[in-house]
């Protein structure tokens, strides 16, 4: 609906009043902030002159005042970032709100804009603001602390801003035919994610604004959004939440390029970035006794190179059932365990007897070596009024009496020697190098023999790429976060571990309780063409895109001039794409296309050991791809390396990267 000339001369008042209340805030939040300053320089100066005359009392007490002062501060700086980044961009969307009680005209943007008389700009994630999302015109209703509210939306109004010029005006609903979404995924993608803030769909929504439940486990085909929601649900629970800050969020991301690519996203919504983390980072800071840990990216490689000795064996340890087995085996060692001598030293003596009564008796509620620590910690407070280093050399002492190996390694090595092991192999490790599968076992098994060591700061944990995790790694992740609440986010479809395999994410319900489960349905990245060819990999017949218009066919070729044909496609993609990658199924495969074009067009290599995130031309192994889009490309395996029917989820992976343009060498 094209708006009139009144109308639209209204609307560009509009935007230009909006734009000088917030230059105005920045001129006057501006000079707050640096008599502020002033301020704290003073007090600091005051400090340091009167401390010595002050009692304790008088200190807190002024260092508590102090504080709130620094927290007042840093929320209007915070704020003054937010409003520099809106400045020539101040909102997307408005609603016209009808209640029983009055009308509201709620412009919508990344954050609030207000003066001393009007409400110029809501803050997205406001509860009014869900309106926008979740319908179109006629009766709705929205949450608040207070309880529903209900009346009528009758209008819904879209914005193009660009440096503070209106360029355009859409009067529409949100939904799948949208004018500004279709514009949106019709565009090249950018060398970072960015945030969907206008664009977000009501499945979405849902995700983002849910509150109610504890923990979200969402299962998203590719292309849904996933790693969008999870930042913009990050961003809503910051408003949302009092004092959660983005120092007690944590994000598991899938590897360091990825982290890589979603980093300006939470900035772009005015809020810090988290704390981020691998899965292989947290198995380093919990097994520091092993020199290198293998990436999960490194273990997938070593699969694909079909260089796994012994596939039982793997299946075997990344299997739910071990858990059992070795909950089973620490059990029976914590029942056998026994004190074999007295304890004697110069100051003290316990028998073997009493020793024993502490370890079976007294501490018995403890994991059998925090039994021991907790023995020793109780000898020395009684002799050495609970000296630390001495604890820590009775620990010792006691530890070398003991019928039970102190050595994680050795303990392992023994499990799987044991009765208890399904699969009769020696899994032989050292302190050198530890292979993925093993990682996660080790830490399951320190944990249940002293105890895990949780984690009680972080209060919202975002776990990507929840097919990649098996139920041990999940429940370890759960015992130390034990006060957090859990979105986790997946896709069954985009299985790369070729030993474990979920029926479906829902199943993580027996491990996280008071758990809801979502489906994100739509997909939004690629083209009709490349979503159907996707589709015909996994035999899918539920998934469709969203993105409307002209696209091109999917490409298959045969390897022929290989060289020729293959830096002729890229220049011809580069042309018209802003990012191009060609997917190939391991890094072997990647070496190899990359010698034979590195002379003649210019690319870049990223593999698991990378850390930063390239996006202009790139080659790429598939199980690093994922979680990444591109708006150009290709996949090539050579001749006698095709994708198998059992790696057909790995190829799916790589198709589903794809945004506007898909060719297929060999396949």
């Amino acid at each position: 609906m094209e708006l009139s000339k009144t109308e639209l001369a209204k609307e560009e008042k509009r935007l230009a009043d909006t734009i000088k209340v917030i230059k105005d805030n920045i001129s006057s939040l501006g000079k707050e902030l640096y008599q502020d300053e002033e301020k704290m320089l003073e007090f600091k100066k005051y400090m340091w002159d009167a401390k010595g005359g002050m009692d304790g009392n008088e200190i807190s007490s002024l260092m508590a005042d102090n504080d709130m002062e620094i927290n007042i501060l840093e929320r209007k700086n915070k704020y003054l970032m937010r409003l520099f980044r809106v400045e020539k961009k101040p909102y997307f969307g408005r609603i016209i709100f009808k209640d029983e009680d009055e009308e509201n005209d709620i412009y919508i943007g990344i954050t609030h804009v207000e003066d001393k008389l009007n409400f110029y700009v809501h803050d997205w994630r406001s509860p009014i603001c869900s309106l926008f999302y979740d319908y179109e015109l006629g009766k709705a209703s929205y949450k608040t602390p207070a309880g529903t509210v209900s009346g009528e939306i009758t209008l819904k109004r879209q914005y193009k801003i660009e440096d503070g010029k209106l360029l355009n005006v859409f009067d529409n609903n949100i939904n799948i035919e949208d004018e500004v979404l279709q514009d949106v995924l019709a565009n090249n993608s950018s060398d970072k994610m960015k945030n969907i803030v206008n664009t977000i769909q009501e499945e979405q929504n849902k995700v983002i604004r849910n509150v109610n439940d504890r923990n979200l486990i969402v299962q998203g085909i590719a292309g849904s959004g996933k790693t969008s929601v999870a930042l913009h649900r990050i961003a809503f629970l910051l408003y949302r939440i009092p004092n959660l800050t983005s120092n007690n969020v944590l994000i598991f991301s899938p590897n360091s390029i990825f982290s890589e690519y979603i980093s300006n996203v939470l900035p772009e919504l005015g809020e810090d970035n988290t704390k981020e983390t691998t899965y292989n980072t947290f198995l380093k800071a919990s097994l520091k006794e092993f020199n290198e840990i293998e990436s999960f990216a490194s273990f997938i490689e070593r699969y694909y190179k079909y260089n796994v000795s012994d596939v039982d064996l793997v299946k075997y340890k990344q299997s739910d059932e071990i858990v059992n087995d070795i909950t089973s085996y620490v059990n029976d060692l914590t029942n056998e365990a026994l004190f074999k001598d007295d304890l004697i030293t110069r100051d003290f003596v316990y028998t073997a007897d009493e020793l024993n009564d502490m370890l079976k008796n007294r501490y018995s509620r403890f994991p059998l070596f925090l039994r021991i620590t907790s023995i020793a910690d109780k000898i020395s407070e009684i002799n050495y009024n609970s000296n630390m280093s001495k604890s820590k050399s009775i620990c010792k002492m006691l530890f070398d009496k003991l019928n039970v190996d102190k050595d994680y390694a050795v303990i392992y090595m023994n499990f799987f020697k044991s009765k208890y092991a399904k699969i009769k192999s020696n899994s032989d490790i050292n302190h050198k190098f530890l292979n993925y599968e093993d990682a996660c076992l080790l830490v399951y098994l320190k944990g249940i023999l002293e105890g895990f060591n949780y984690n009680t700061y972080i209060k919202q944990v975002v776990i990507d790429e929840a097919q990649d995790y098996t139920k041990l790694q999940y429940m370890i992740i759960k015992k130390i976060f034990r006060n957090a609440s859990f979105t986790i986010l997946g896709d069954t479809n985009q299985t790369i571990n070729p030993y474990y395999k979920y029926n479906s994410l829902k199943d993580l319900d027996t491990i996280f309780d008071e758990s809801k489960y979502i489906e994100l349905t739509k997909t939004y990245r690629s083209s009709e063409e490349i979503v159907e060819y996707a589709n015909k990999i996994l035999g899918l017949d539920h998934v469709s895109a969203i993105r409307r218009g002209v696209s091109n066919p999917v490409i298959m070729k045969q390897e022929g001039n290989l060289h020729d044909d293959i830096v002729n496609d890229l220049n011809t993609l580069k042309a018209k794409s802003k990012s191009v990658a060609v997917i190939c199924k391991n890094d072997t495969e990647v070496d190899k296309i990359y010698d034979l074009i590195k002379n003649d067009i210019k690319c870049d290599v990223i593999k698991s050991t990378w850390q930063e995130y390239k996006r202009n031309l790139v080659i790429i192994p598939a199980y690093i791809a994922k979680g990444l889009e591109f708006d150009s490309v290709i996949i090539y395996t050579s001749k006698d390396n095709k994708y198998k029917e059992s790696e057909k989820y790995l190829y799916y992976v790589a198709v589903t990267r794809a945004q506007h343009n898909l060719i297929v060498y060999n396949q």
